[in-house]
């Protein structure tokens, strides 16, 4: 059965939307393709840059892949209180690079800047992202896919109850360690 491999690279984003009103921004991708969703890595930006260097696999029977046309970026600032904020996304058609790569057996893009969407349709900053695509006919799966495919699923999506809780949980414990004296008597001992 023939198979097509998507491999994407998410490299850093310059010049997007900064939608804290305090703190800095912690930035996160959703990347979504047909059925499959993945979350990248949390990145501390400088305001409206974030730099992630993380790859995605995205695996799917040929047939399938003749009826995705695109892949979507949504870029999200993790805040205090609530998983996420929309700040924008990418659109990238794949007809060209699933064509080119089902025909020639390979196709590679290098990263490139891709505009960023607002809510309002209008573009603020850019996504730097490379793509390949891979055709095969092989039923056996490399290592390093499967490897690359737990990495994508190694980040766990936290709800919004969890953010909730870590900072009284942490007051707590930190209280908790001051009245029963656990910070002296560690300090106590390391010196």
């Amino acid at each position: 059965m023939k198979r097509g491999i998507l491999e994407v690279f998410l490299v850093d984003a310059h010049g997007i939307t900064h939608t804290n009103f305090i703190g800095s921004p912690v930035y996160y991708v959703l990347l979504q393709c047909g059925t499959k969703e993945y979350r990248s890595k949390l990145s501390k930006g400088d305001n409206d840059n974030a730099l992630w260097n993380q790859k995605f696999v995205f695996d799917f029977p040929m047939s399938q892949w003749k009826k995705l046309t695109h892949i979507k970026f949504r870029i999200m600032d993790k805040e205090l209180f609530k998983d996420g904020g929309f700040v924008g996304e990418t659109l990238i058609h794949l007809g060209g690079i699933v064509t080119e790569g089902r025909d020639r057996g390979y196709m590679e893009t290098k990263p490139a800047p891709y505009n960023v969407v607002l809510d309002d349709n209008t573009f603020k900053g850019q996504l730097k992202i490379g793509l390949r695509f891979i055709a095969t006919d092989k039923l056996k799966r490399k290592a390093w896919e499967l490897k690359m495919e737990a990495k994508n699923s190694e980040e766990p999506m936290i709800s919004p109850y969890m953010n909730l809780m870590k900072l009284p949980l942490l007051r707590f414990i930190a209280a908790w360690a001051r009245r029963t004296g656990l910070v002296k008597s560690i300090n106590a001992k390391l010196l």
